[in-house]
């Protein structure tokens, strides 16, 4: 799951790319994003995206960023 200092925010990459029938690697070839950056941001490891690059994939799994990225519960100060 998310890293350790995570953003709070969780990549559902995963569950769309199995949803569909996709492959990392096939998605990358979609997206023009290296296999090593996709597998950063599936991992909840990234720590920002380009929005060039988020439209790109909400295209290609014809998804919409809500449905790639959700806030997950964080425990109070």
């Amino acid at each position: 799951m998310p890293a350790e200092d995570s953003s709070g925010i969780h990549c559902r990459l995963d569950e769309l790319l199995e949803a569909r029938g996709m492959t990392l690697t096939e998605l990358s070839k979609r997206v023009g994003v290296s296999l090593v950056n996709l597998s950063v941001l599936k991992n909840d490891r990234a720590r920002a995206i380009r929005f060039s690059t988020l439209a790109a994939i909400c295209e290609a799994l014809d998804c919409q960023v809500g449905d790639l990225l959700v806030t997950v519960g964080r425990s109070a100060h």
